[in-house]
């Protein structure tokens, strides 16, 4: 009996302190600025995404995109329908979640990456007919290169 109690206590004890060490070992969300309209349900969806990829959304609804403190560092031809930043990084349109992971793990020396457009098939277009396309980074001057094809 005397066993069978030492066991209890020791588990009692030990139970909460593991409960914690496994709560501390998931990385926590990765933050994420994202700035969009009221009206674009792709947006929404969009974000939806980032979530269900470990990302932390902040989302700023606006009347129209131009509002967006960042959107003229977005080039013309690039912009999209939302704009995000993290890490001092522009993300442009419907970008999946891994390649922006795929941007903070590698660090290029880039301004932001891009899908412009709207694309079937990206994350918050999502379509029985998917076209290919690529994701540009690009840099302050304007000039891109392709980071990633999907």
């Amino acid at each position: 009996m005397r066993i069978v109690r030492q066991t209890v206590l020791v588990l009692a004890l030990v139970a909460p302190l593991a409960a914690q060490t496994a709560k501390k070992a998931q990385p926590a969300a990765q933050p994420i600025v994202v700035y969009k309209t009221a009206t674009c349900g792709c947006c929404t969806k969009w974000v939806d995404h980032l979530k269900a990829a470990g990302f932390a959304p902040t989302v700023h609804t606006l009347q129209t995109m131009d509002e967006a403190p960042v959107r003229k560092q977005i080039p013309a031809p690039l912009q999209s329908c939302h704009t995000a930043t993290l890490e001092g990084y522009l993300v442009e349109g419907h970008v999946p979640a891994d390649v922006i992971q795929k941007l903070l793990k590698e660090k290029p020396r880039v301004q932001g990456i891009a899908v412009p457009g709207m694309p079937a098939g990206s994350p918050g277009m999502e379509s029985s007919q998917p076209e290919h396309y690529d994701v540009l980074a690009f840099d302050a001057s304007g000039k891109t290169s392709v980071f990633a094809k999907r």
